[in-house]
């Protein structure tokens, strides 16, 4: 097997490590919350877990269901901003973990030629390698945002590594 390939394949396995990683994140962080919390945003500058889940589904599906599937982009990406209680927590999830499930599975069998292909996406010009870093690192910059929130409205650790020695050295 190729270099390239390899290379290629480490990083689909994490990707999908990371996405998987976040959507366990996520999911642990609403556990703590109520429907009313889901779509309360911190301030009027800032939007809702709601909003936050919507514009992560809408950007998953334009970037990787959309673009690396190398379907028809139909992201309405204001409207992911403008919704106001429209789900309640268990269909949010629902959503999310179908987009997830999607985007992995396009992740997953997404070819060297599409990993490779230079493809322009809201704006920007991307190879499919882009396309996975850009929508994995989106993911988890908003996951921080959403256990932020609920860490303020709960002034709650959410345990995210219950369990785990984080403090094991490199080898």
């Amino acid at each position: 097997m190729s270099n390239e390939k390899l290379m290629l394949e480490e990083l689909v396995k994490n990707a999908l490590y990371r996405i998987d990683e976040n959507t366990r994140m996520v999911q642990k962080s609403l556990a703590f919350i109520s429907e009313q919390e889901l779509w309360q945003p911190p301030n009027e500058s800032l939007n809702s877990i709601g909003n936050l889940i919507l514009h992560l589904c809408g950007n998953m599906t334009q970037y990787i269901i959309s673009s690396l599937g190398e379907i028809e982009d139909k992201r309405n990406r204001d409207s992911e901003f403008s919704a106001s209680k429209i789900a309640d927590k268990s269909e949010i999830i629902k959503l999310l973990e179908k987009t997830v499930t999607n985007s992995k599975s396009v992740i997953l069998n997404a070819n060297s030629n599409q990993l490779l292909k230079i493809r322009l996406v809201q704006g920007f010009e991307l190879s499919g390698v882009g396309v996975v870093l850009h929508a994995v690192e989106h993911y988890s910059y908003h996951t921080g945002q959403i256990a932020f929130w609920v860490k303020q409205l709960k002034n709650k650790d959410l345990g995210f590594y219950e369990g785990v020695n984080l403090n094991i050295k490199n080898e």
